[in-house]
C-alpha cells in the first residue's frame, strides 16, 4: 500500500516565515529551511527576532489568518486524496496549522509545537522527533506501507531520498541543481499526473 508525504509550506502553501517577515517589516524573519538547513539553528534564530521586537504567536496568527493555500494547490490536494492516501509532513507547528488546515478541507498532518508563555512570547520549540520527515518515512515503511514524498527544501530531501518515488515541487535552483537524479516539478497538473504514473 501507498501512502504519498507532502511537504506543507512551499508546496501547499506560502511560506509562513516569509508571509510574516513581510507584515511585520523584518526582512530577517524571511529565512527558511531553503536558506538554513538547519532547523533548529534556524528556530532559535527566529524566537531571538521575536524577543528583540516584543512579538509573539498571536501576531503570527494574525498573519496566518491571511494566508490562502498556493493558486491551484486545494483542487491539487482534493483530486490526490481521491485516488491516494496522504499524509503532510511539515516543520511548522500545531498553533500555525489550524486555519490553513481548514482552507485545505483538513489533510492530516504530522507537525511539531511551541513553547508559549502565557503572554503569547514564543520561548522554544519542541520537535515532534529529531529529523521527523526521514523518521516518520521509515516508520511507514516499517508497517507497510510504499512512500512516495515530495517537497521543496533541504529538510525534505532525507524523506525523498528515502522513499519509493520521490519528487521535488517548487524548489530553488541549487536544489535542483545539486539533486538531478530528483524529478523537479512547477505546476500541479504535471505534478499530479507523476504521481499518478507512480501508483499505476
Amino acid at each position: 500500500m501507498d501512502i504519498v508525504c507532502l511537504d506543507l509550506e512551499g508546496v501547499l502553501v506560502p511560506e509562513i516565515w516569509i508571509a510574516f517577515s513581510k507584515a511585520a517589516g523584518i526582512p530577517e524573519l524571511s529565512r527558511t529551511t531553503r536558506d538554513e538547513p538547519d532547523y533548529g539553528k534556524l528556530m532559535r534564530f527566529r524566537i531571538s527576532i521575536l524577543k528583540e521586537h516584543g512579538l509573539g504567536l498571536k501576531e503570527i496568527r494574525d498573519v496566518i489568518s491571511t494566508i490562502e493555500p498556493l493558486s491551484g494547490a486545494k483542487d491539487f490536494l482534493d483530486e490526490l486524496r481521491s485516488f491516494a492516501q496522504v499524509l503532510i509532513l511539515s516543520d511548522t507547528f500545531t498553533e500555525f496549522a489550524g486555519p490553513l488546515m481548514k482552507k485545505l478541507s483538513y489533510p492530516t498532518i504530522f507537525c511539531n509545537s511551541l513553547v508559549v508563555s502565557d503572554t503569547g512570547e514564543i520561548t522554544d520549540f519542541t520537535m515532534r522527533i529529531e529529523g521527523a520527515k526521514l523518521a516518520t518515512v521509515k516508520a511507514l515503511q516499517s508497517i507497510g506501507f510504499d512512500t512516495i514524498a515530495a517537497g521543496d527544501s533541504y529538510n525534505d530531501l532525507g524523506m525523498i531520498k528515502q522513499s519509493r518515488a520521490g519528487f521535488l515541487f517548487r524548489s530553488t535552483d541549487q536544489i535542483i541543481k545539486d539533486n538531478p537524479d530528483i524529478p523537479a516539478f512547477d505546476d500541479y497538473p504535471e505534478f499530479l499526473d507523476a504521481i499518478r504514473g507512480v501508483l499505476k
